[in-house]
């Protein structure tokens, strides 16, 4: 239709109940004041002064709608959003005798996104009458607890310091942040409820590599920058790393840390790609792009080519942003390339001050099926891999690993911490805090609460103020439940969770703890060991700082 645009058939499609509701009204109304009997045709007089209550009520149901700033999907959709909420009333019937259980993960299990929201809402998350989980369910896991458990902690206290002695400015990180998530991906209001809620609650926002937005720096909160392949933000003309426009976003006072993003794990060395329909004017802009076409960045980083060259590349930007921590991310592919980066840091003395570990797990990144589900190695065995290579080879003090992939809970921190990492990061748990109900249309620019969408209409739903309390509750009562599994163990900061305190079920009639499952290197054991396991010594032996294509040792 000639002059209406897709966002106005949009409106139109979203609106039409509540206009049709209206315009009986407004019809019934005239039909009475002209003693008009059109109507009595088809509906006895009582039936429609039945029908004209009800579109009256419906109406001013819907000037709420769209004034009210709590629901995002009422004000996107008026009068007929309240059916989302009237299915999601009767919906734990209707699942208990019908369709999922609570715990199938799809990919998030009713149980995760209840505990997120009720987290966010400071709504009470006990649960009564036992576990739901199959506690000799082969892989379930469990924190010990101790005879002489210990006052709880403050939640402030559980912060990590990150930055060696090659970083001017160490910055002193919660352990529980927001993950890479980038303006483009997200709306401008999911940027800012999520940033002003990390400047409340004193923890840090990933950019995600699309740069750093205005939005970004409205409410001042603490920002991790993550440089993708596509150096959105500091690229010149042909898309190539631009160290002035590098050097000038990096000083800015809210940016923390540098963070280069090798892959990720939605959908690791496949690149990244923005729709068209997802670039406004704004996002072009923030990443130096043209508009009319998609966004597309490389698979690799044209500014390095080997392990070497990162290396340097890594103390370019470390002294580009005048010291600041710089690190890198990435999803753990094969085992024998990251030893090459480790050998480069052994051969070069240049260690980056930290590497998060993304799993394959992770997505809010729209991906091929066949990446989400068979590409990458999971959190756990890439933590473990990424924590053992670096005390193997002696270089454990001088990085520090996070971790990122379908982190929820408290127990999900305590997993990662156990297994190797000093933090943790959430992309998901944070987006269902701002509102996500996991529609999973994140890729089509239809998101009905507006927080994975360009367009205008829709991300007005999302109300900054509301939306950036939830993100500062879940955080909070996130840690607030871990100080309390902490103090439970008879310990007082995350810091101290060994693998000795985790069990996992590994068959019906048998526990182990994770030190007892996992192979833990000692330190230096990659360099001098002589029971190094195969899998780690074949690797190691056959990576090299010159390059990260050398080709694996026979068997």
């Amino acid at each position: 239709m000639a002059g209406f645009s897709a966002s106005s058939q949009s409106k139109a499609m979203r609106f039409s109940v509540w206009w049709l509701v209206m315009a009986y009204a407004v019809f019934f109304v005239i039909t009475w004041m002209f003693s008009w009997k059109i109507m009595n045709y088809f509906l006895s007089e009582s039936l429609q002064t039945i029908f004209f209550i009800w579109a009256v009520f419906l109406s001013l149901v819907g000037f709420y709608d769209v004034r009210q700033r709590r629901h995002s999907i009422l004000r996107n959709y008026p009068v007929i959003g309240h059916f989302r909420y009237l299915i999601e009333l009767i919906r734990p019937e209707i699942r208990q005798y019908l369709l999922e259980s609570d715990e199938e993960s799809v990919p998030f299990s009713r149980v995760q996104r209840s505990l997120v929201y009720q987290r966010a809402k400071n709504l009470p998350s006990e649960q009564a009458f036992g576990s739901i989980a199959d506690v000799y369910a082969t892989g379930h896991e469990f924190l010990t607890h101790s005879l002489a458990p210990v006052p709880r902690n403050a939640p402030e206290t559980f912060r990590i310091d990150i930055g060696n002695a090659q970083c001017a400015h160490p910055y002193s990180a919660s352990i529980f942040n927001i993950s890479a998530m980038s303006f483009g991906a997200l709306s401008a209001n999911a940027i800012r409820a999520l940033n002003a809620g990390a400047w409340r609650g004193g923890f840090y926002q990933d950019t995600g590599e699309g740069s750093i937005s205005p939005y970004h720096l409205e409410h001042k909160g603490d920002l991790v920058w993550e440089l993708g392949t596509g150096y959105f933000g500091c690229r010149d003309e042909n898309g190539n790393f631009d160290p002035a426009r590098f050097a000038e976003k990096a000083a800015l006072p809210t940016v923390k840390m540098i963070e280069i993003k090798l892959n990720q794990g939605a959908k690791p060395g496949h690149g990244v790609v923005l729709p068209k329909e997802k670039i406004s004017p704004i996002v072009a802009q923030v990443r130096g792009i043209p508009m009319g076409q998609n966004c597309a960045s490389p698979s690799a980083h044209p500014a390095f080519r080997t392990p070497l060259q990162m290396m340097e590349f890594i103390q370019k930007l470390r002294e580009l942003s005048q010291g600041k921590p710089v690190g890198f991310k990435l999803c753990i592919g094969r085992p024998s390339e990251f030893m090459s980066i480790v050998k480069a840091m052994l051969q070069t003395g240049i260690y980056p001050d930290f590497i998060v570990v993304d799993g394959s797990e992770g997505g809010t990144g729209a991906a091929p099926v066949e990446f989400t589900s068979h590409m990458g190695m999971p959190l756990r065995e890439g933590l473990l891999l990424v924590r053992n290579v670096l005390v193997g080879a002696g270089l454990r003090e001088h990085v520090k690993i996070g971790a990122a992939g379908k982190i929820i809970s408290a127990f999900d921190i305590v997993r990662a911490l156990a297994l190797g990492a000093d933090w943790t990061n959430s992309a998901r748990g944070f987006l269902f805090a701002v509102g996500c109900v996991q529609s999973m249309s994140c890729q089509n620019n239809k998101c009905p609460t507006g927080v994975a969408t360009q367009d205008e209409e829709r991300q007005k739903a999302l109300d900054v103020v509301s939306k950036t309390e939830r993100v500062y509750r879940f955080h909070r009562n996130t840690l607030i439940s871990l100080s309390e599994m902490l103090a439970a163990a008879g310990l007082t900061h995350p810091a101290e969770i060994r693998p000795e305190h985790l069990l996992v079920r590994v068959r019906e009639v048998e526990v182990r703890t994770y030190a007892q499952r996992y192979r833990f290197l000692l330190p230096g054991e990659l360099l001098t060991g002589t029971d190094v396991p195969p899998f780690y010594r074949q690797a190691w032996d056959g990576a090299s700082a010159e390059s990260f294509h050398h080709p694996p040792p026979s068997a």
